[in-house]
């Protein structure tokens, strides 16, 4: 059976592609779905990807990680990285490695920005490489 991969998306990733194109490019999720897929299939891998713009879908999709035994969790979970102890906690529960991903480095942006409660229980972390990190992160989720 080949293991899956959960590639899960917070808030306002469904607008890439034309939000903040400066910062987050100009590929859509769908463009970066695309892109996964071809390098699952590489990996010996299959990536379920799904986005929402709600915090408490995310910690659902966290649990559901853990009772279907996937592989690992890609999370680029936007602006909740930097609020949720409910993320951080539901990471702490599952037992799945997770790998924070963000296509800018929050580092080098605004302060509010440098917090990561997604960080403090994720097993790596891929930043600032744009949609290329999904890539990267997958890779490292092969690694495991």
């Amino acid at each position: 059976m080949t293991a899956t991969v959960f590639v899960l998306n917070g808030p306002n990733l469904n607008l890439l592609g034309t939000r903040e194109p400066e910062i987050y490019g100009s590929d859509t999720l769908d463009d970066i779905a695309r892109m996964l897929e071809a390098k699952a299939q590489e990996l010996g891998l299959a990536i379920d990807m799904r986005q929402t713009n709600h915090e408490g879908v995310l910690v659902d999709w966290l649990h559901e990680a853990r009772e279907v035994g996937a592989k690992a969790v890609l999370l680029n979970a936007g602006a909740y990285t930097h609020t949720s102890i409910a993320l951080l906690d539901a990471i702490k529960a599952i037992g799945v490695p997770v790998i924070e991903v963000h296509l800018s480095d929050p580092a080098k942006r605004e302060e509010f920005r440098h917090i990561s409660y997604v960080g403090m229980g994720a097993v790596d972390e891929v930043k600032g490489l744009g949609p290329r990190g999904y890539a990267v992160a997958l890779e490292k989720a092969a690694a495991l």
